[in-house]
C-alpha cells in the first residue's frame, strides 16, 4: 500500500503540481457561502451566481439582512434555490448572533450552522484556515473505491481511510488534486481505465 501511496502522490503531482480550489471566494464567508451553494450543482454555476450575489452581500450581516425573497431571486438558477436560501439566510444570523460576525474556526461549530454539513465545513478548514482536513466529494469517493485505497461504501468511511494513508500535511493539496484528477481523467461516466494515467497502473 505504501508504494500506491507514493505512485498515486508522484503522479497527482506530476499532472496537477498547483491545484487551486475551483469555487472563488475572497474570504472564509465568501467560502462558506460558495461551498454551500455548489451542493448538487456544478463550481461553474456557483462562480456565475457568486459574483451577483457578494455585490449585494458580502459579509454575514449584510447577508443576514437581504429579503429572502431577493435571496431566491439572486440564487435561483442552481438547484435547491429556496432551500439555500433560507439557509443562507439564517447562517448569516447565526454567524452574527453567535459568533461576532466571524467564521467560525472549528469543525463543531461550523456544522452546527443551517445547511453546512460535515464536507462544507471540512472545506472552509482547509482552505480558508489552513487547517488539515480531508473533505470527500463524490469524485474522491469513486477515486478511492477505484484505486482500492477504501471499501467505498460511505464517505465518512472513506474520508477515514484516506486520512491513514495519506500524510496529514498534505490532505488539502491531495483533496484538491484528487476532485481534480477525478474530473479529467478518471470520470464516473465514459471511464477507461487502460487510458487512466493511475487506474492502468495499479
Amino acid at each position: 500500500m505504501k508504494n500506491k501511496i507514493k505512485f498515486i502522490e508522484k503522479e497527482l503531482d506530476r499532472l496537477i503540481p498547483n491545484p487551486e480550489p475551483a469555487l472563488h471566494f475572497h474570504d472564509p464567508f465568501t467560502l462558506l457561502v460558495a461551498v454551500m451553494l455548489s451542493a448538487q450543482c456544478t463550481d461553474e454555476r456557483v462562480n456565475k451566481v457568486t459574483p451577483i450575489l457578494f455585490k449585494l452581500a458580502n459579509t454575514p450581516k449584510k447577508m443576514a439582512e437581504l429579503p429572502l425573497s431577493t435571496l431566491e431571486k439572486t440564487i435561483h438558477s442552481l438547484g435547491f434555490f429556496r432551500m439555500k436560501s433560507k439557509n443562507l439566510k439564517a447562517l448569516s444570523q447565526m454567524i452574527v448572533d453567535n459568533f461576532h460576525g466571524q467564521v467560525p474556526t472549528n469543525m463543531h461549530d461550523l456544522e452546527t450552522l443551517p445547511g453546512v454539513g460535515h464536507k462544507t465545513a471540512s472545506v472552509v478548514m482547509t482552505q480558508a484556515f489552513h487547517h488539515p482536513a480531508f473533505p470527500v466529494d463524490t469524485h474522491i469517493h469513486r477515486l478511492a473505491k477505484r484505486w482500492g485505497l477504501s471499501n467505498g461504501k460511505n464517505v465518512v468511511q472513506t474520508e477515514e481511510d484516506l486520512k491513514k494513508l495519506f500524510p496529514e500535511k498534505d490532505w488539502g493539496k491531495v483533496h484538491l488534486q484528487m476532485v481534480l484528477f477525478g474530473r479529467k481523467y478518471c470520470t464516473a461516466r465514459a471511464h477507461n481505465p487502460e487510458q487512466c494515467p493511475i487506474c492502468s497502473k495499479i
